[in-house]
């Protein structure tokens, strides 16, 4: 092949090049990336969260007035914000983890398929999410 051939061919093949910081806002991600990423967030937080959890856990069992503590700490609306995220990566976690295994078993991991249980995870821990919210703020 001659030079100019080489050259034309080199200039019109496509440049893939890692993305920059500055780049990630104008990034459109499909939604089961997104269900990924949201499935890594959710279990750091569970994971980062569980040393609190299990100290809080502890302390209330030592007696009922720890209890009645922490059952009291437990009723104030920022702790019941900090819950209600707790609850929402549980559900997430799980909603999303359950979708990764029946994709480990080779189903629904077509662009459809995929599409439609990344938008599935998310109304259903969405929704979870919402009602358990609405009984922990005492709306029922």
């Amino acid at each position: 092949m001659s030079d100019a051939v080489k050259e034309n061919a080199k200039k019109q093949r496509p440049e893939f090049r890692n993305i920059h910081v500055t780049d990630i806002v104008g990034y459109r991600l499909p939604l089961a990336g997104i269900v990924s990423i949201l499935h890594r967030i959710s279990g750091l937080l569970m994971f980062l969260m569980l040393p609190f959890i299990l100290y809080m856990l502890d302390q209330s069992l030592i007696s009922e007035g720890s209890f009645g503590y922490f059952r009291e700490v437990a009723s104030q609306p920022f702790v019941k914000l900090v819950l209600l995220a707790l609850i929402w990566a549980y559900l997430q976690h799980f909603c999303a983890g359950l979708r990764h295994l029946v994709m480990d078993l080779h189903i629904g991991i077509d662009k459809i398929s995929a599409r439609q249980t990344a938008a599935t995870v998310l109304v259903v821990s969405l929704s979870l999410t919402a009602l358990i919210g609405l009984k922990l703020f005492g709306v029922f």
